[in-house]
């Protein structure tokens, strides 16, 4: 294979070299693209073509259907390892020792107390305020807690910031679901594991003692897993470009959450279950919008189902529909809407339609029915989708910063007005 490109135009020749990565893909190098060629430059609107940097934390490969967060598949991960073990591996790029993952562990608990002036702004937030944009305003309220800088060269302050992000984070999750319920706040746990702790202070009633059960932990935790990255998506891109300006992490953050909050990112699994509330709405007869989906004069959008990365199959939803059936199963819950969603599921999975076009239900698709079995407003769906992105945004920061990748500046082709004589507003 060639090691560079030519490119021509107007008849002249520039050469840019090709950069191949470790699982063999190759991108062309035009960094210096505009320098030479006198201010020529691209237009890749979304950069659906364009490499924005070089990174060593998530591998995907959407037309195989394959996810690796640092060389480990998925699945293995999913089904051998926690949240906190994969949050240590995205960040520091190893899976860490018992030792590693204890005092990790440990920091993390250290800082979980959330300032109480953040309660204060907590208090002024109506219950109708989405709770992403309280999320989003909670997580950037941090910064006024710790006003310092954080010096990339110094390890100990890298970890420190790190960790008291996600010590916090979690407290700002439940407390976000608490307001939106009008229930009192709770502050969780030391005796307790990361992610039983977040549902514990999720879900915890004073009258009450808290009681771990297994089944629903292990379906958070996968959930969880399952999102923590997704290579250079939207969010993860905001978050890169934010801190490449030397914001500080808890600002860079709060602008992925931000951007993780659009209906065509992090919103999807909430719109799967307003899909069925529609359907339950107009009857329940999945029938009828399975044939609505397959119409291409009816307006009607089957959501959950094929991915716009995933051509093949999406490989999270396949390890997900396990812990779906098992959740459902262990809570017995009588939900109409729960039964529409698994009889769409039952229908897409047969049908010749969707299995032909590889439309199969997707991730968001199963999380929304566990969210929803949980008794998790779907408000808060795109939230527990933040919980699980933060140990991938904080990786891809800290790697931003490491290799102090230059700010992020995009072109673009102006197609405006030329040059105009000013007028008078008296002539106008």
């Amino acid at each position: 294979m060639a090691d560079h490109a030519i490119l021509s135009i107007d008849g002249k020749s520039y050469e840019f070299p090709l950069v191949t990565g470790t699982e063999n893909e190759t991108a062309i190098d035009i960094a210096t693209l505009r320098g030479v060629t006198g201010g020529i430059t691209t237009l890749d609107p979304g950069y659906k073509n364009t490499g924005s940097c070089e990174s060593a934390i998530t591998f995907l490969n959407g037309e195989e259907g394959i996810l690796r967060y640092r060389g480990y598949a998925i699945e293995d991960l999913a089904e051998k390892a926690s949240f906190l073990e994969v949050t240590y591996l995205l960040i520091f790029g190893e899976l860490p020792t018992q030792q590693q993952l204890d005092k990790f562990h440990q920091d993390i608990k250290e800082e979980s107390h959330v300032d109480e002036d953040i309660k204060k702004i907590l208090d002024g937030f109506p219950k109708s305020a989405h709770p992403m944009g309280v999320l989003a305003s909670l997580t950037s309220a941090l910064t006024a807690f710790n006003p310092g800088a954080v010096n990339v060269d110094s390890e100990e302050e890298m970890y420190n910031a790190m960790v008291k992000l996600l010590a916090k984070f979690p407290v700002l999750v439940a407390w976000t679901m608490r307001k939106k319920k009008s229930q009192p706040l709770d502050y969780g746990s030391d005796n307790l594991g990361y992610v039983e702790n977040l549902h514990k202070m999720m879900f915890a009633r004073a009258s009450k003692d808290y009681e771990v059960d297994p089944v629903i932990i292990d379906a958070l935790d996968k959930l969880l897993i399952l999102h923590a990255d997704h290579e250079q998506n939207c969010s993860t891109s905001t978050v890169r470009i934010v801190g490449s300006s030397q914001a500080g992490l808890f600002a860079s953050i709060s602008a992925g959450i931000s951007a993780l909050w659009g209906p065509l990112h992090g919103g999807a699994n909430q719109a799967v279950i307003e899909m069925l509330e529609g359907i339950k709405q107009d009857g329940g007869d999945t029938k009828k919008y399975m044939a609505k989906a397959k119409d291409k004069e009816d307006p009607f959008r089957l959501m959950g189902f094929g991915h716009r990365v995933y051509k093949n199959f999406d490989p999270r939803a396949k390890i997900i529909k396990k812990s779906a059936d098992e959740v459902l199963e262990k809570l017995g819950v009588q939900d109409q809407v729960l039964d529409i969603a698994k009889g769409l599921e039952k229908e897409a999975l047969e049908d010749d339609y969707f299995v032909k076009r590889k439309l199969y239900p997707n991730v968001d698709f199963y999380s929304g029915i566990i969210y929803r079995a949980l008794g998790i407003p779907v408000e808060m769906f795109t939230v527990m989708f933040a919980m699980g992105r933060v140990p991938g945004w904080i990786a891809q920061w800290r790697e931003m910063r490491l290799k102090k990748e230059p700010i992020g500046r995009p072109r673009q082709v102006y197609v405006g007005e030329t040059l105009r004589a000013f007028k008078d507003i008296k002539q106008r």
